[in-house]
């Protein structure tokens, strides 16, 4: 049979650490009162905090102001000192607008060369170089070439690359097509080998 167990006695704490404890008024200052209240904006139907990352953000504070002018007043007074935003409307990039827009380089007009280059002993494809000096998309060129000659046609580096012989069909093509260019802007270099 089991022997009883016999008690063991617990030892109590000889003494209490004392904690320090918070001031009533700070203590009250960092919580919040649940439940929390929420206003919501008439416009867009959003808290205040989100109405900035909508398109309407104009009308939004329009309504605020109207509704909720202290509330209004206080959060435009937080948000001035957040943001650091300042007078120099540089500093801050608008929402949805375009970055740096790069200037496109000015290059000098040259010559539009087509040429006709053997791909297999009776297969052509044509070439044309020079299109983009002229301010003409290159590959909306091919696409035009493609559709126009029911072929293939792509841009490859500089040079638009069209599947068969129409050296002469895209001088005329060009001249019809794109204004800017004329007939003495096109050059035929014949045949050649890649």
């Amino acid at each position: 049979m089991a022997e009883p167990v016999e008690d063991i006695p617990v030892e109590e704490p000889e003494a209490e650490v004392e904690v320090p404890k918070k001031s009533k008024k700070k203590d009250k200052q960092d919580r919040a009162n649940y439940p929390l209240k929420v206003n919501y904006c008439g416009v867009c139907s959003m808290p205040f905090e989100y109405c900035e990352y909508l398109a309407d953000y104009d009308k939004c504070k329009r309504w605020w102001e109207e509704h909720f002018p202290d509330f209004f007043e206080r959060a435009m007074k937080i948000g001035d000192g957040v943001d650091g935003e300042g007078d120099d409307p540089k500093k801050r990039q608008k929402r949805g607008g375009r970055g740096v827009i790069k200037a496109k380089k000015q290059v000098e007009k040259s010559k539009i060369s087509v040429g006709r280059v053997t791909r297999n002993k009776k297969k052509f494809v044509t070439v044309v170089k020079g299109l983009e000096t002229h301010g003409v998309s290159l590959k909306e060129a091919a696409k035009l070439f493609g559709r126009h000659f029911s072929c293939g046609s792509s841009v490859s580096g500089d040079e638009i690359v069209i599947q068969g012989d129409f050296v002469e069909d895209v001088m005329v093509l060009l001249v019809e097509k794109y204004p800017e260019i004329e007939e003495d802007d096109i050059e035929d270099i014949g045949k050649q080998k890649r």
